[in-house]
This record gives C-alpha cells, sequence and structure tokens, in this order.
C-alpha cells in the first residue's frame, strides 16, 4: 500500500524546483515507489566546500528537500508539513559525479512525522545519513486569516 495521499509525476515534482535553492545546487527528482523518494545531485562547483568534496551543507540541502517535498505528498490537502529538525552524519568523502538520497518514512503521524535519508555516491557507498522530523499543520480557512 502507497504511503501517497497526493497524485504526483517526477515532471510536478521538478517544477516546484524552478528558481530555487533547489533548482540551483542542480538536484532532480528521479525516481518514486510507495514507500520512497529518491532524487540526484551533481557533485560539482554547486555543491562542493573550498577543499573540493561535497559540501555537508549541501548533502543536507537534499536531505531536506527529500524529505520536505515526501511529507507534503503524504498529508491531505488541508494540511501541509514544515520542518522542525534534521541532523545529518557525514560518513564518506565525494569530489565527482552525482549523489543519490532516498527519503523514507519512519513515522507518519498525525501531528509529526519523521524520515530517514540515506545519500549515496555511485558505487552505492553510503556518504551521509540523515533524519528529518517535520510538523503536520493544518491550512487555516480563510476566515481564520
Amino acid at each position: 500500500m502507497s504511503i501517497w495521499r497526493k497524485k504526483f509525476d517526477l515532471n510536478d515534482l521538478n517544477q516546484t524546483s524552478v528558481n530555487t535553492l533547489v533548482q540551483h545546487l542542480g538536484i532532480e527528482y528521479s525516481t518514486f515507489d510507495d514507500n520512497s523518494l529518491t532524487a540526484i545531485m551533481p557533485v560539482d562547483s554547486r555543491t562542493h566546500q573550498p577543499f573540493g568534496m561535497l559540501h555537508g551543507g549541501a548533502s543536507v540541502v537534499l536531505a531536506e528537500t527529500l524529505g520536505s517535498i515526501a511529507a507534503n505528498m503524504c498529508v491531505s490537502d488541508d494540511k501541509y508539513c514544515v520542518g522542525l529538525d534534521i541532523n545529518a552524519n557525514h560518513i564518506r568523502v565525494v569530489r565527482t559525479g552525482f549523489v543519490k538520497g532516498t527519503a523514507s518514512p519512519v513515522h507518519l503521524g498525525a501531528t509529526t512525522q519523521v524520515w530517514q535519508i540515506t545519500v549515496t555516491d555511485e558505487r552505492n557507498n553510503l556518504v551521509c545519513t540523515s533524519r528529518l522530523t517535520m510538523a503536520v499543520l493544518k491550512h487555516k480557512k480563510k476566515d481564520e486569516a
């Protein structure tokens, strides 16, 4: 059974990135299945730190991007999700190519969600592991705004 409460396709998701940090870093949603969402990100001058390695912050942007979009696709139209907390452990150096991030839910609750995001290199070696906690909020009605 699928976790997704909203219908979407990869083109729809990638359109949400236009004119954002996500587009600037070259992050592209690449696949999804019933329980996860995956994106790729280049390791190049946009995502390097000064020593020519993938910047840990870029890995965190990839993780938060994936977890946030995924969380919002798992709630009904009257709700939305925002980030509460993210942590990341940087495991391996990457200098070139691309990395792949995959977000999978740990907990999909009524008021919070927890997502695990793994970032791997082209050989499928673990580069970064991240955990993202999201708040699930209800849209205010127009007369409440």
